[in-house]
């Protein structure tokens, strides 16, 4: 402190007394921070204009980019640092008169644009730095009385609520508003959901914040707000809404498009927002948003690529106690007109789910019609067991009679991976054998065409010579076949697979042949 004592001395030997409009002029002079450090630090001043300079010193502009008047500089402390050095008496009587001179410069409205002008800038945002300093700094002690940090924090978490959008973006904050909402916590964000609707920017950071940080309450708000943001943007009213903008966007880019491509542009446009509203609702969930995203996959007016993304949505978002939800995702995977897309999905959510709560529903399609739904519906029944489970799968695929061979040797694969007290080899062992109906035994055998090496060919040649047919393809099933690829190169071959003996030579002893013992995992 010698350089504020030899300021403070050049202060008392100078002829004149340090009034308000000293303190005004230094904020703008080279030696300004020091001076008005030396006015707040020192007790010989009336504590208005201490408090006169502490103000100063928050409002001081940028140096070098920098708020030295907050935070100083490696060779001069500024507020933060001058409020350390006081004795906590002398520093609580400061604070105390700055909270409601703080709070009214954060209340001011933020400035509008005139005609034609930019912006002015915000000049409230050092005083909210100032703010979220003072409760921060040296472990919060600089706030010491309650009261006080409880007006602070009420003031910021009012100022981050008015104008959001702009001040979310403001460079030139010391602290940015997420790190202010973080500091505030449940208390910060709960006006936030009020903000969501149709018309408001950064509803995706919004969510996020809610999401991270918000209470039961402000989320429950933020999901049936998303929803009402939904309904709207998937309307005719906002498409019409949005059609001049879209129109004149065109007219400055010298577009002329058909009143089809116009339409196409309308529609292109509408979805994107819409998968933009789609993803907020991920982020918060909330019983609204699964309910309306449910409702809107099961919607077959809507486009494909639209039900899929309300599915993709629900991520961990289902309610994995309401048989409504696990009822509403098998209906859409089981539905015979149901896109791949779609279903592919819809399963990836029942897969999230219980395997008590799913493990019947995704069992009983293993008779629909299209094998693909089968395939998917296995896979997820195989990923949620462990080896106790195995009987219950090998005996319900065992009752298949059709099969694409790509279920086979991807049960196989799966089976590597089961948990439990038996290996995945004796399983695979056990179902090949002739005691098991043949789908299962492709389903042991294919194991070997994952994990087989070429010491254990002699597990899989007893089988070489079994004329046990596969199942065939349903006439009208797509992408279904039973053929393998029989050496390299030119010399390569693709081989009809009509039997297990079949299956054993042209597709699982081949893959054995080319994985040694040292790369088995």
């Amino acid at each position: 402190m010698v350089g504020s004592a030899l300021v403070i001395s050049a202060l008392s030997t100078s002829g004149c007394r340090t009034d308000g409009d000293d303190i005004e002029r230094w904020t703008n002079t080279t030696q300004g921070p020091k001076k008005l450090v030396a006015v707040l630090t020192h007790d010989k001043y009336p504590l208005e204009l201490r408090v006169e300079a502490a103000m100063a010193l928050v409002k001081m502009k940028p140096r070098g980019g920098r708020r030295v008047g907050i935070l100083g500089t490696d060779d001069q402390i500024g507020l933060v640092g001058a409020l350390e050095a006081l004795q906590p008496a002398e520093r609580e009587k400061i604070v105390d008169a700055m909270v409601p001179l703080l709070e009214e410069e954060m209340k001011r409205p933020p400035p509008k644009a005139q005609a034609g002008q930019p912006t002015p800038p915000d000049p409230s945002f050092p005083y909210k730095d100032a703010a979220f300093a003072l409760l921060t700094h040296s472990d919060g002690s600089l706030v010491q009385s309650e009261e006080n940090r409880k007006r602070l924090r009420a003031a910021l978490t009012d100022w981050c609520m008015t104008d959001f959008a702009v001040r979310m973006d403001e460079s030139s904050q010391l602290y940015g508003m997420e790190q202010v909402l973080r500091e505030l916590g449940a208390q910060g964000v709960a006006q936030l959901p009020a903000q969501i609707d149709a018309n408001a920017k950064k509803i995706d950071k919004m969510s996020d914040l809610i999401a991270e940080l918000g209470d039961a309450k402000a989320k429950l708000e933020a999901s049936q707000n998303l929803v009402k943001v939904a309904q709207e943007v998937d309307s005719e009213h906002w498409v019409k809404q949005k059609a001049p903008g879209v129109e004149a966007a065109n007219k400055a880019s010298k577009l002329n498009p058909t009143p089809e491509q116009f339409k196409l542009q309308l529609e292109a446009y509408q979805e994107e927002e819409l998968l933009r509203v789609f993803s907020s609702m991920k982020k918060v969930g909330g019983a609204p948003v699964v309910d309306y995203l449910l409702g809107y996959a099961q919607d077959k007016a809507k486009p494909e690529k639209r039900r899929a993304a309300a599915l993709a949505a629900l991520e961990g978002n289902m309610d994995k106690n309401n048989p409504a939800h696990v009822k509403a995702v098998l209906a859409i995977a089981s539905a015979s007109d149901t896109p791949d897309s779609i279903r592919d999905v819809a399963l990836r959510r029942v897969g999230e789910l219980p395997r008590k709560l799913v493990v019947d529903d995704l069992f009983g399609l293993f008779s629909n019609e299209n094998w693909k739904i089968r395939w998917v519906a296995a896979e997820l029944v195989l990923k949620m067991s462990d080896t106790s489970n195995i009987n219950e799968f090998m005996r319900k695929i065992g009752s298949v009679r059709d099969m694409a061979i790509t279920e086979p040797l991807r049960y196989g694969a799966l089976l590597a991976d089961l948990k439990g007290k038996e290996k995945p080899e004796e399983i695979a062992d056990k179902y090949a054998t002739r005691n098991y109906p043949v789908p299962a035994r492709l389903s042991a055998l294919g194991y070997y065409y994952e994990k087989g090496t070429k010491d254990q060919l002699s597990k899989v040649e007893k089988y070489a010579d079994d004329r046990s047919r596969v199942p065939e393809c349903r006439e009208d099933a797509q992408d279904c076949e039973w053929r393998c690829a029989v050496g390299e190169g030119k010399s390569q071959e693709v081989k009809d697979v009509s039997t297990v003996g079949d299956f054993v030579s042209y597709c699982i002893k081949p893959a054995m042949e080319k994985r040694s013992s040292e790369k088995k995992k």
